[in-house]
This record gives C-alpha cells, sequence and structure tokens, in this order.
C-alpha cells in the first residue's frame, strides 16, 4: 500500500490546521495514518476537504483512532450504524447541537478522545464552527490560578443538557455525570489543557458554591479568548477531527431556516488524569 503524500497548512498558532493529498474513503497506510495522528496530536483540530465517504468509511477511518463511542441519548438515526450521530438542523429547529463551548460528551466517566464531523449539506452562507486550544487557555493563566485549579476537580453533568432534547421518551433515563480534573493532562502530548467548559460543568467540588461559579464563570469567558480560536468556513464534503481532550467547539446557528446536515464519528477516550 503506498503512502499517501499529504501536506498540512496551519491555520493559526494554536489550533487547526488543513490536511490536503488523503483520500479518507480509502484505507490508511501506517505512514498516512502516523502523519494525521500526529498532524491532530500537534494542531488539536484538523480538517479535510472534497471527500466522499460512505458511513462504514467514516466508522472505518474513526476506527483506526479507537473503538467507537456511541452518543448516550441521541437516538441512532442512520439506520444500521448506531455509532452515527446525525448533526441537523432546518426551519424547524428550537436549537442546534454545539451551540455553546463544549468537549463532546464531558460528561461520560471516559469522555470521547476525538470526533469526527462529515457535511453533507450545508446553508448558502454561515454555519462555520469555532475551534479554542485549551492548551492556550491554560498557558495563558497566571501562576496562582494555574496553582488554585491543578488541585481541583469539576463535576460535569449532562441532565440539563439531554433531557428532552432529541424527542424521544426518555422518562426514567439517567444521563451521564462525572467528575474530571479541571486541568488535565493530555495522555499522548503531556501538555496541561484546561477542561471545564460551559455545555457540560456545573461546579468545581472543591470551592463553596458561590467561589465555583465565580471562577467557572470567569473561565468560560476566559475560553472564549479569540487568540486561543480557528474559524472553520464549511464546505460540502468537508470533514473536521477535533483531540476532545484538548480542544472545544462552538457552532454557529446564523444561518436559520437554512438547513445544514452531517454525519459524526466519535472515538472512545480514556479517564481524564492530571500529571503535575
Amino acid at each position: 500500500m503506498a503512502q499517501m503524500a499529504i501536506s498540512v497548512e496551519k491555520l493559526t498558532p494554536h489550533v487547526g490546521a488543513v490536511v490536503t493529498g488523503v483520500d479518507l474513503s480509502r484505507p490508511l497506510d501506517p505512514g498516512t495514518f502516523k502523519e494525521i495522528h500526529d498532524c491532530l496530536i500537534d494542531n488539536g483540530v484538523i480538517f479535510f476537504r472534497d471527500q466522499h465517504l460512505t458511513p462504514d468509511q467514516h466508522k472505518d477511518f474513526g476506527r483506526r483512532f479507537g473503538e467507537l463511542h456511541i452518543h448516550p441519548a441521541a437516538p441512532g438515526l442512520v439506520e444500521g450504524h448506531p455509532e452515527i450521530l446525525v448533526i441537523h438542523a432546518d426551519e424547524t429547529s428550537k436549537r442546534v447541537a454545539g451551540e455553546v463551548w463544549h468537549s463532546d460528551v464531558s460528561c461520560d466517566p471516559e469522555p470521547p478522545m476525538g470526533s469526527i464531523l462529515y457535511m453533507h449539506e450545508l446553508p448558502p452562507v454561515g454555519g462555520d464552527t469555532l475551534f479554542a486550544s485549551m492548551y492556550a487557555a491554560y498557558d495563558a493563566l497566571s501562576e496562582p490560578l494555574k496553582r488554585l485549579l491543578e488541585d481541583c476537580t469539576a463535576v460535569h453533568e449532562s441532565e440539563h443538557v439531554y433531557r428532552g432534547r432529541y424527542g424521544v421518551k426518555d422518562e426514567g433515563k439517567v444521563f451521564p455525570k462525572a467528575e474530571h480534573p479541571v486541568i488535565r493532562t493530555h495522555p499522548v502530548s503531556g501538555r496541561k489543557a484546561l477542561f471545564v467548559n460551559s455545555g457540560f460543568t456545573t461546579r468545581i467540588v472543591q470551592l463553596k458554591r458561590a467561589e465555583s461559579d465565580a471562577v467557572l464563570q470567569f473561565l468560560f469567558r476566559h475560553i472564549e479568548t479569540p487568540e486561543f480560536h480557528c474559524r472553520f468556513r464549511w464546505r460540502e464534503r468537508s470533514v473536521a477531527f477535533w483531540d476532545n481532550r484538548c480542544v472545544q467547539h462552538h457552532a454557529m446557528w446564523d444561518y436559520y431556516p437554512q438547513r445544514r446536515h452531517g454525519h459524526r464519528v466519535t472515538v472512545r477516550g480514556d479517564k481524564p488524569f492530571y500529571r503535575p
């Protein structure tokens, strides 16, 4: 199997790169897989244009990076493919997936390692996705605040996010809840990243409630700092692959009532940890 000749164009100093010269519908040779893996680790989120993936090919690409995750609340809308999460908005939508800064399913005891979104249909304009480096967010904190947070854990809950959201009967269903370090160490790069988000994180365990609320609100605003971000302008048949361990994202809903439709495959992760 011949190695693909790929090239990488960084979008910002902190996060994001466009990868060209690779066909994700084809099996990846070991050398190409390593290049893509290393590019993801280096850039946090990577983008591919002009891809043509069947659901099976989409899942096969994800499985090169690990076992696939099944969403704890969203129904499997692609028959025979429970691992595929449908991302859809149209004129009937009252909310959309990812409209606040978050890391996917951080409420799980072992949150996903990465997410791979493949867009099929887009509005004429709008519908971009913003990505933020949690390495950069951590690095920009003062040393006293870093020392405080490195001893803290935070609760990530999903009841308020998922209950009644997907139009299915969920009476009696228990949604995930977990406690994770506020600062996590990336298991591959070894770098430290901020690991709280406004979608799922509800409190810092070691602080009083008022203190927790104040610190979290500061951190949520801090994550919104533009210098930590890149912005991806989608085209049909584009793919974004982001590392949930060190990147958060925010999906712009600036295209109502236009349609936006895609499929997401998510790769399982492991339990977050902090290593000084």
